[in-house]
């Protein structure tokens, strides 16, 4: 199993690019990050509402790096 899980790495790694798989990253982590403070915001008691206001801070800067990800393959495809 470790050596399909490192083929595919480096397979990933080769074919898409460091900028590739960090921006796959990204996108993963802010849509669990939006998740978590989604689920945790429907609660009502104090530490639902603690893990909503702690999940809401790493979400803005993934929202840019997502908007610049999304910006970057429009100009690929435009020009």
């Amino acid at each position: 199993m470790i050596t399909t899980v490192t083929v595919t790495t480096i397979t990933a790694l080769g074919g898409t690019g460091i900028a590739g798989v960090l921006g796959a990253a990204a996108v993963i982590m802010l849509i669990v990050f939006l998740s978590i403070k989604e689920l945790a915001g429907a609660g009502t008691s104090e530490v639902s509402e603690r893990i909503s206001s702690f999940a809401t801070l790493p979400i803005v800067p993934l929202l840019i790096a997502f908007a610049i990800i999304v910006a970057v393959k429009v100009i690929e495809i435009i020009a």
